[in-house]
């Protein structure tokens, strides 16, 4: 047997991981008792599992399993957001990065960036004087995100914003292969514009696959003309939208059946300073009047630099709606609540001038909801949503902390109840899931009767297991919790030899275990992060894994599925000797009834070495003998991985199972997590 081992030591960072990530725990378990405790754990003599089939003990919130989407790790521009030209409108700090220019015969001034004051927005643009007869003698190439993934067969769309301010000017565009081999091209022929600005667009397909292709654009002909938002996209965008999101990333979230999507952050949310800060109204609108924002994860970490990280917003609010209604879940954004990050500068607005970001959650809340002849709701339905997207909660700061945190949070309450009394607001947890900072939090909440709070945890696998029963004794009413954040680090946080392993995945399982059973206090959890790109990566583990063209589910991505699409709608008792099982015997369970199914729904984790041969009690059923299906992830060494060369190494495997007089025999396996659905 090969085990994970652990670093010894506790790493501290002055700048915590993902949404400003929670602070370690000096009180962690030392290297190697994760593996201990999977073989170590308290032995019974019980044989038999009850459940009681009939005794309901608290619904499952329709929202119970979720997904967290932050830009961080290429997440969104070069990853979700299908756009392939990197810097595609020069507003780069350095506007040619990404960019290379080739003139083979330069002339002074025949290339020049202009820079207009009247678009404060998007400002810079790209004057060509163009005077050449052969094409790829003067234009330029741009790299992409890490290169560009392209596909045989398939057509790609370019457009450009162009003016003609005088001759005639064809631009050809295409892309080619790391040896410079055309895959795929054609013309554009810019017509005369009167000197407006016009969208010119032509599309072309490629011969081959090619991970890491370059896009070309080259200027023939006799004249003078701008362009600007130079743009490349696939044609097999999520929906066939143009301009739209990456299909395969999509579809990985919409088979999740995710109960809601809380976006866009996260540390983005809160900004190196407040100059950085996320701010909605500038992500809405047509894509070429959005400003672009560095990216916090751009700078973040000296381990993990990434100095071409920046947002252009083609995945906005807007967008992010939609992809909520896409997948069936519910929307939950994240506002500013008048802080910077306190990993950070800690910037603060005073509170007598909060009410800039108050109304601006206000407006959100319109923007979502109003009617189509209010100010936000028009701006929705000009970009093509007349409908609301029904939102019903919202979180008012990211991860914030200290008395700074609830003065602005109360500000914010009063003024958003009093005009939607029926939002539900989520407020921050702090950093970590224990400490002063927690406790302050966590009393001072419950003590305003506050919604929902979110608690974060970024962990090791050892504490994922210890706290199976952490909201056993977490009070049924009041305030409810929201798992915000969670991922088990298989070494250290902010280490860069995190996996996503196994051991974490099971660790995982076995704490959700608790969260369902708990749903009368748990009401929504979400791992993170959630993107990773291969080779432009700042944080790990994370749940789904991406290069140019390829994409995999981690061993979590599939425990994370089959909890959320094995939901149902409330649960019941299920015991081992008469006590819920939280770690004896190596295992952790809990069972759920599936009402529009009639089905009978029990997760079960064996964190042990050896097989348990277990047989379930199913007292209260209503038929003596039936049938069902057990979805197994198991691996006899804790230590494995998916990979893009093995992308379902772990994955469910399927089979059958049957009950008689009401008992069903079942062998867990060794290192395993297993979904039992029995008719009832």
């Amino acid at each position: 047997m090969r085990y994970v081992k652990f670093a010894g030591a506790v790493m501290l960072a002055t700048v915590m991981g993902t949404c400003c990530m929670a602070q370690v725990d000096n009180r962690q378990q030392e290297p190697g008792i994760a593996e201990r405790k999977m073989t170590r754990h308290k032995k019974t003599a019980a044989t038999e599992i009850a459940v009681n089939v009939r005794e309901q003990v608290a619904p499952i919130a329709p929202t119970m399993w979720g997904v967290f989407f932050e830009d961080i790790n290429l997440g969104a521009d070069g990853g979700i957001y299908a756009e392939m030209v990197k810097n595609r409108s020069f507003e780069f700090p350095k506007p040619f990065m990404g960019w290379k220019v080739v003139r083979q015969q330069p002339i002074e001034g025949d290339m020049e960036l202009v820079n207009r004051p009247d678009n404060v927005n998007n400002p810079r643009y790209l004057r060509l004087k163009v005077s050449s007869s052969e094409a790829g003698s003067f234009g330029l190439i741009n790299e992409g995100f890490r290169g560009m993934g392209v596909k045989k067969d398939l057509r790609y769309d370019f457009s450009v914003l162009y003016r003609v301010i005088s001759g005639n000017v064809v631009l050809h565009v295409g892309l080619r292969d790391s040896l410079g081999n055309v895959l795929g091209e054609n013309k554009l022929i810019l017509p005369a514009s009167n000197d407006q600005w016009q969208k010119g667009s032509v599309s072309f397909e490629s011969a081959k696959r090619e991970l890491k292709a370059q896009f070309f654009v080259w200027a023939t002909g006799s004249g003078v003309v701008d362009i600007d938002m130079v743009s490349l996209f696939p044609a097999d965008t999520w929906k066939n939208r143009p301009g739209g999101l990456r299909a395969d990333m999509v579809q990985l979230l919409a088979d999740m059946k995710p109960g809601f999507l809380r976006f866009p952050g996260g540390c983005i949310v809160e900004g190196y300073d407040l100059s950085q800060r996320y701010q909605w109204k500038n992500t809405v609108g047509p894509v070429e009047d959005r400003p672009l924002l560095i990216n916090r994860w751009n700078f973040e970490f000296a381990h993990r630099p990434t100095p071409d990280y920046f947002q252009t917003f083609g995945l906005g609010f807007f967008e992010y709606f939609q992809l909520a209604e896409d997948i069936g879940a519910s929307p939950l954004p994240i506002l500013n609540c008048g802080m910077a990050c306190q990993f950070n500068t800690g910037e603060l607005v005073p509170v007598e001038n909060l009410d800039p970001y108050i109304q601006d959650a206000l407006d959100l809340i319109e923007f979502a909801n109003g009617e189509v002849s209010t100010t936000w709701g028009k701006v929705r339905a000009r970009m093509g949503h007349p409908a609301p997207f029904n939102l019903r909660m919202m979180g008012v700061g990211n991860e914030n902390w200290g008395p700074q945190y609830i003065e602005r949070l109360k500000v914010f309450t009063q003024a958003i109840k009093a005009k939607y009394p029926e939002i539900t607001l989520v407020n921050s947890g702090g950093t970590d899931p224990s400490g002063e900072r927690f406790d302050y939090l966590n009393q001072t909440l419950r003590e305003m009767k506050a919604d929902v709070i979110d608690e974060h945890y970024y962990r090791r696998p050892e504490w994922f297991l210890s706290n199976a029963r952490r909201y056993d004794s977490y009070p049924r009413n009041g305030s409810k919790v929201f798992a915000g954040e969670y991922a088990a680090q298989s070494d250290k946080m902010v280490s860069t030899d995190n996996q996503n392993n196994w051991l974490t995945a099971m660790s995982e399982a076995a704490f959700m275990t608790g969260l369902e059973r708990n749903s009368a206090v748990v009401q929504m959890a979400a791992y993170a992060p959630l993107f990773a790109h291969a080779d432009g990566w700042q944080w790990r583990p994370d749940l789904i894994w991406v290069n140019n063209l390829d994409i995999f589910g981690t061993t979590d991505y599939y425990v994370q599925q089959l909890f959320s699409t094995n939901r149902g709608n409330y649960t019941v008792p299920i015991s081992m000797a008469g006590e819920v099982m939280a770690g004896g015997d190596s295992l952790y369970a809990t069972a759920a009834i599936d009402s529009e199914h009639q089905e009978l729904i029990i997760k079960i984790v064996n964190t042990g070495a050896t097989p348990q041969q277990k047989t379930f009690r199913l007292n209260g059923l209503a038929k003596a003998n039936s049938s069902g299906t057990v979805q197994l992830l198991s691996n006899p060494e804790v230590s494995v991985q998916n990979s893009f060369d093995q992308p379902k190494r772990i994955s469910p495997q399927t089979a059958t199972v049957a009950v008689r007089n009401r008992q069903l025999p079942y062998t867990i396996a060794p290192y395993a997590f297993a979904v039992i659905r029995v008719k009832l």
